[in-house]
């Protein structure tokens, strides 16, 4: 249980980080005229994601959860691989990476690196990681209801948010009257 602590303790360290990294890049944005969609879905996904990494814990002191190395090691190896398809997100995307949803005009919509192949691969990373990081230590009832309350969110809110803000950024902008 120590090193499944451990674990979840470093996945909380590494989601403040990407916080500050997202607080940095959504300034840059938003100094560059980006526009900001979703803000009355972002507490409840900051709500979900911090209780899915505390119900993570409780479930295996409270739960008494035992480590199945048969179950445990695969979903190890399978929550370390969602580490690194995240951070190729993360790199592809560079300043473009929010844990918002802000849009600056100009800037486009990438469609490279994992982005050629899927329109959100990272939300393919938060549902692997949601199944996985829970079931290294046999917790399921986190496991099940992080990811029914997460494709709620997701699917519900914030996929058709973001394909509402990337519809915009590609629109053409309107003509001002002094344009004319």
């Amino acid at each position: 249980m120590i090193w499944f602590t451990l674990l979840i303790l470093l996945t909380g360290i590494e989601r403040i980080w990407e916080l500050v990294l997202s607080n940095r890049n959504a300034r840059w944005a938003l100094a560059r005229g980006g526009r900001e969609f979703g803000q009355r879905h972002y507490p409840y996904m900051v709500v979900l994601h911090t209780g899915f990494l505390l119900a993570c814990i409780a479930e295996v002191y409270l739960g008494d959860r035992p480590f199945i190395p048969w179950l445990g090691w695969p979903m190890l190896v399978i929550a370390i691989a969602c580490q690194g398809l995240r951070y190729w997100c993360i790199g592809v995307l560079g300043r473009q990476w929010n844990s918002r949803v802000i849009v600056v005009p100009g800037l486009g919509r990438v469609t490279r690196g994992p982005y050629r192949f899927l329109p959100h691969p990272n939300y393919l990373v938060v549902i692997a990681e949601g199944i996985a990081l829970p079931l290294v230590h046999t917790a399921w009832v986190t496991a099940i209801v992080f990811t029914v309350l997460n494709a709620i969110l997701l699917f519900g809110f914030r996929i058709p948010t973001e394909e509402r803000a990337l519809r915009a950024l590609d629109a053409p902008a309107p003509l001002d009257r002094h344009d004319v």
